[in-house]
């Protein structure tokens, strides 16, 4: 036996499922799971079905057709589909409880997207058409939500917008972040009192981290400046310890000048190249909208590409101006009211 997905639109008419069901039946279809989905042309019926591997696509289609569904769409499924949407949707909701920041690969997970794309600026009118949704992110941006097919329906929707209402009610300034290894990483404000920790940090990085970074070996009173926030938004990612006192693996800095927010990120050689920069860049993306500001300027070395790829990986594709060793980017915001 083989499984299939299959969608197809009938009359929302009573005895017309069961119809479409009986064709299927007829020819040695289990049918595992069922969802419909009313729309405005009639009932969207969903299935996970278990066909004859002698069955081809070609087959299928004949069969719903004959059961008197229209509109067919039909693909090979994994057996990750015997878990119903319930249970996946309620699996992806505690995923965001616990990272809020997961959203974008909660929604191609329950939607099933071939593409998720974060943008700086909010929706302008958040919906949904056939293929293609925009949804707020409760951080700030949208996300554009991509599929070829099948169609979006008003169901999937709905279901959208549960998740990123989930996600709004576990935003905080705190968040865990779940490495691809399984290790999980706080991702907080920093306070004065990080000021050993992130010293301790930086005496861990390599120095080719640090002149990425640094012109030269922040001494302690520089760091201490970058944990006062009345002058820079400082965001850090730490492992909790098993004493009150965490070890800071990563920094972002946002320095206020005017309208203008001055980005900068260092993390920890053994940390890097797990997703942890993004996180942290993200999350300053938002906070610099909704401090009002007005574009976000980082530098890097032109031979650290990271900067580049993150902003790449996050929406943005404005271009790059290089000075000598320095590369510099500047990213426009569309800003909400300062908080």
């Amino acid at each position: 036996m083989t499984l299939w997905r299959i969608r197809a639109t009938v009359d929302d008419r009573p005895g017309f499922l069961s119809v479409l069901t009986a064709s299927l039946a007829l020819k040695a279809v289990n049918i595992l799971a069922v969802q419909v989905h009313t729309t405005e042309v009639g009932a969207v019926d969903e299935f996970l079905v278990d066909a004859p591997h002698t069955m081809t696509e070609a087959d299928l289609r004949v069969a719903v057709e004959r059961g008197r569904g229209r509109n067919s769409w039909i693909a090979p499924a994994e057996a990750e589909g015997l878990a119903d949407q319930p249970t996946r949707a309620l699996s992806l909701a505690t995923r965001l409880v616990r990272d809020p920041d997961a959203l974008g690969d909660a929604l191609r997970s329950l939607l099933g997207a071939d593409e998720v794309t974060w943008r700086p600026d909010s929706p302008t009118r958040p919906g949904m058409r056939a293929d293609a949704m925009a949804l707020p992110d409760p951080t700030g941006g949208r996300y554009d939500v991509r599929r070829a097919a099948p169609d979006f329906t008003p169901a999937e929707y709905a279901r959208a917008q549960a998740l990123v209402d989930v996600a709004a009610a576990a935003s905080t300034d705190s968040a865990t972040l779940l490495l691809p290894d399984g290790a999980e990483i706080v991702l907080r404000p920093a306070l004065p009192d990080d000021l050993a920790a992130l010293m301790a940090m930086h005496e861990r990085c390599s120095p080719a981290t640090r002149g990425q970074r640094y012109v030269k070996v922040p001494e302690p009173a520089q760091l201490a400046r970058l944990l006062d926030p009345a002058r820079v938004r400082t965001l850090l990612a730490t492992v909790p310890g098993i004493t009150s006192v965490d070890t800071v693996v990563a920094m972002a800095n946002l320095v206020m000048e005017g309208s203008l927010a001055e980005l900068a990120v260092v993390v920890e050689d053994g940390w890097q190249r797990k997703g942890i920069g993004t996180a942290l860049v993200r999350r300053a993306f938002a906070r610099a909208e909704r401090l009002g500001c007005a574009a976000v300027l980082a530098h890097t070395g032109v031979d650290n590409p990271g900067m580049e790829r993150t902003l790449r990986r996050l929406g943005h594709t404005v271009p790059t101006q290089r000075d000598g060793a320095v590369a510099s980017v500047t990213v426009p915001l569309k800003t909400s009211a300062s908080t």
